[in-house]
């Protein structure tokens, strides 16, 4: 059976390399999903151009959204959300509202994309605050989705209760992973540890029966494997998941040093070069990269700020897997099924 052809928007110009990066993903997203089709919301000019330049200009798959602004890195989401009307990340969330289009895909400046989705799109019912998931690599092989990273500062325990009935759909529905396991970023595993707010989150979630709680996790864990769903604020969860990425870095850096020091470290270097591209390959943010603003009442994936072609590609297939799976519809029902047994 054909699938159902799909139409995503595509913020061009957000991020810090723009169009050098999303339009190289554009394209070639067009060979990897022969049933999506891509609205370019940009500088019509310029993406025409490009466009004409790498042979794509009038692709049946491919059309053009003139945007006369761009959201800048550095704008502040209060100033963007008043000023920038016709910046090509409003008009891709302007599509996601008026449902000319399944989803919107940016890079560009994650509170500006925040601030414009909550106006734009809504809260889901039931929802008080949106909260960024992305899917992290687990030595146990399936990934871990861990929210909140940086779209809600402040979470009070309703909120982070709502953000593990959200997480836990999207373990469901986007990796297929039965009665996922929650557990809650704390410091530390024992009951009495933790802030009042996690408490109570907690004592929330043990009372849920639709939600296969397993209690506090450490920092230390969370690529354990222990936790398919990992729950926390976005201040927490944004610390946590920069600090990895770095850490990551670091390691793969020294061991690159180390390989460099002496003849026999290089000739021991050649022999285990697959193994090392395999290594990073799996700690990659790249491979990893598309956190989805869920929570709103329509679908947006936020690619990192400095993206390259292959991590905006991986936030374009993360959206064609959400608007496949109809994400934002399970997590309504879900969320209305259970504060309805809470009531």
């Amino acid at each position: 059976m054909q699938p159902l052809r799909l139409k995503i928007a595509l913020d061009m110009m957000g991020g810090d390399h723009g169009p050098q990066s999303t339009l190289p993903a554009a394209i070639e997203a067009l060979c990897e999903f022969p049933h999506v089709d891509l609205v370019l919301c940009g500088d019509a000019e310029l993406l025409t151009t490009e466009l004409e330049q790498a042979g794509y200009l009038n692709h049946p798959q491919l059309s053009v959204q003139h945007a006369s602004q761009t959201v800048l890195m550095t704008d502040k989401p209060s100033v963007a959300l008043r000023n920038k009307r016709q910046s090509s990340m409003r008009i891709a969330l302007d599509l996601v509202e008026q449902n000319k289009v399944a989803a919107c895909v940016s890079a560009g400046n994650t509170g500006a994309l925040i601030a414009m989705a909550h106006f734009v799109l809504k809260m889901l019912n039931g929802v008080e605050r949106p909260a960024l998931i992305s899917s992290l690599p687990s030595t146990a092989g399936s990934p871990v989705f861990m929210l909140d990273l940086g779209a809600t500062v402040n979470c009070d325990s309703d909120t982070l209760f709502q953000f593990a009935v959200m997480g836990a759909v999207m373990a469901e529905e986007v990796e297929g992973i039965s009665r996922p396991k929650v557990a809650l970023l704390n410091m530390g595993e024992e009951e009495i540890k933790g802030s009042d707010q996690i408490k109570r989150t907690s004592l929330l979630l043990s009372e849920c029966a639709d939600i296969n709680y397993i209690g506090y996790i450490e920092g230390n864990d969370i690529f354990s494997g222990k936790a398919d769903v990992i729950v926390c604020d976005g201040f927490v969860g944004n610390v946590a998941l920069k600090t990895c990425e770095g850490v990551a870095k670091l390691i793969l850096k020294r061991l690159e040093t180390a390989l460099k020091n002496s003849m026999s470290a290089q000739l021991f270097g050649w022999l285990i070069k697959p193994f090392l591209k395999s290594m990073s390959l799996g700690v990659n943010p790249d491979q990893y990269n598309g956190a989805s603003l869920i929570g709103l009442r329509g679908i947006v994936v936020k690619s990192h700020g400095n993206a390259t072609k292959e991590a905006f590609l991986s936030a374009i297939r993360q959206a064609v897997r959400e608007v496949e799976r109809q994400v934002p519809v399970k997590i309504k029902d879900r969320l209305e099924h259970v504060l309805i047994d809470k009531a």
